[in-house]
């Protein structure tokens, strides 16, 4: 075990755990942030996108070793209320269906419109093509995200 200081959700956190151990699960486990999903494990599905400096970053093959000094955002940093431009587009285009990979396609999302204040549907679809949405809601999270750019920086 060792100790680690962390920035999560703009609170510096102090916790103890193994280096190894994943990102993902300090966020759940230890900080009871349930709003990161487990999906895969393998960073191939995208549910446990989280930022990293502003930067989306698979959080279950992130070991918490490598985080420090990073900011950490989880969806419940992006808007604890929910009124972030984007968790409201999403909303407005009736994205979700289960739910389950929508944090993490939020967060990418995010990080899309912090980088491209008006991404075309080729730079969406790079995006989205990183995620896994068993509900093949893509065409509502393309025009959710225009929505949003839309409406100002997200």
């Amino acid at each position: 075990m060792a100790t680690f200081t962390l920035t999560v959700n703009g609170q510096r956190q102090t916790i103890e755990a193994d280096p190894n151990m994943p990102l993902l699960w300090v966020v759940r486990d230890l900080l009871h942030l349930t709003g990161t999903k487990f999906g895969c494990g393998v960073a191939l599905c995208g549910s446990c996108t989280v930022h990293l400096d502003g930067v989306a970053a698979r959080s279950c093959v992130m070991p918490i070793s490598r985080v420090g000094g990073k900011k950490i955002t989880t969806i419940e940093g992006l808007s604890p209320d929910g009124g972030h431009p984007l968790q409201q587009a999403w909303l407005a285009e009736q994205v979700p269906q289960c739910g389950y990979c929508q944090a993490g396609m939020i967060m990418s999302a995010a990080a899309l419109l912090a980088s491209k204040s008006a991404p075309t549907d080729a730079d969406i679809d790079e995006v989205l093509d990183q995620h896994i949405c068993r509900c093949g809601t893509y065409q509502r999270i393309r025009r959710a995200l225009h929505r949003a750019a839309s409406r100002g920086k997200a």
